[in-house]
């Protein structure tokens, strides 16, 4: 079967992180290149963190690319509170041996989109500032990508960041204005696929998760991570993946569980990432989606218009339902096979 081409632009956190490996452990997946923007870290920890990741998983042939440092106005905000020091939680990956790619953020998606027209998916789990700055080069993107996969906003949602926006968009408001308004006008069957907290804050990543990753990694550790288990403690996992990935996902669990939602990890980045390659795990409605720039209170949050009364025709299609279960068990399954390939 051929392979679908992905431009993956990232802001490696901890959910970036689940996204790459599946999207290494997927075999139908060809990865362009890899974006780094700043968002979860900044953007040179970024690029680290995903180079690191390729060489742990035996795939430093793909081109990383650094991308813009700053939000387009904004100044930058990240969240090594959520993610980490180094973004990647408790994980300590080895340092890249590999550098960074010649070419800037954008000229990675323009060249691709122009090398295959209509073939690439582009799939953003961070800021849009990358893909805002090379729409203002190249504006014919939309009509040269397949489609655009988008994690981002909070419609009929609250938001993670301020009561009403998230945290990708809010990070860059002007950033996802421009590529909502520059991703206008296409047939429904191409219009980009968004992502929100809507239905991504139901992908609920649990202890149990982690341990059937490991028993299917192959790993004779018995892996569970607890609530009641020491700040910071290591997993022992013989298999790399296995226990990078739990040392990760240990810090988010933490994150959440401070923060009253219990003793999980809301896997954002990975769902896109699934989204992008098999669209038919999500149920769509189509709306006018907007970014509020002004608002002394509402900055950075999405707007839907789901009933035209804009009097606009939809520019997304947003994700509405899915059967997280499903997901899990298409995820962990995924990343177990690449982690007994990895050893």
């Amino acid at each position: 079967m051929p392979k679908t081409k992905l431009l993956v632009d990232v802001d490696t956190g901890i959910d970036d992180s689940l996204a790459l490996l599946y999207l290494l452990a997927s075999p139908e997946a060809e990865i362009l290149g890899i974006t780094c923007t700043a968002g979860n870290v900044g953007a040179r920890q970024v690029a680290i963190n995903n180079l690191a990741w390729l060489e742990l998983c035996s795939a430093s042939d793909i081109e990383v690319a650094l991308g813009s440092e700053i939000p387009l106005v904004e100044p930058l905000r990240t969240t090594e509170e959520t993610h980490g020091p180094q973004g990647i939680g408790y994980a300590e990956l080895d340092p890249p041996r590999r550098t960074l790619s010649d070419r800037h953020a954008t000229e990675v998606w323009i060249d691709a989109a122009r090398r295959h027209p209509g073939e690439v998916i582009g799939l953003v789990t961070g800021p849009l500032t990358n893909l805002a700055l090379a729409l203002k080069i190249e504006p014919e993107l939309p009509s040269l990508l397949r489609r655009l996969v988008v994690m981002g906003g909070a419609l009929n949602h609250p938001g993670n960041t301020f009561p009403t926006a998230e945290w990708n968009v809010s990070v860059d408001p002007e950033a996802a204005q421009i590529v909502f308004a520059a991703f206008s006008g296409l047939p429904e069957e191409r219009r980009p696929l968004l992502c929100p907290l809507d239905v991504t804050e139901r992908i609920e990543m649990l202890p149990a998760h982690i341990h059937q990753l490991a028993e299917l990694a192959g790993c004779h550790e018995f892996e569970w991570l607890r609530a009641e288990d020491e700040r910071g403690r290591r997993s022992t996992a013989s298999n790399a993946v296995v226990r990078h990935v739990s040392d990760a996902v240990r810090f988010y669990l933490e994150f959440h569980q401070d923060h009253g939602q219990g003793y999980l990890a809301h896997m954002h980045d990975p769902f896109a990432a699934a989204v992008a390659l098999h669209p038919e795990i999500a149920v769509t409605t189509p709306a006018v989606v907007d970014v509020e720039l002004l608002g002394t209170l509402t900055r950075g949050s999405t707007i839907a218009d789901w009933r035209g009364m804009w009097g606009r025709e939809p520019n997304v299609a947003v994700v509405t339902d899915t059967d997280p279960a499903a997901f899990f068990s298409h995820m962990i399954g995924r990343i177990a096979a690449l982690a007994r390939e990895v050893g």
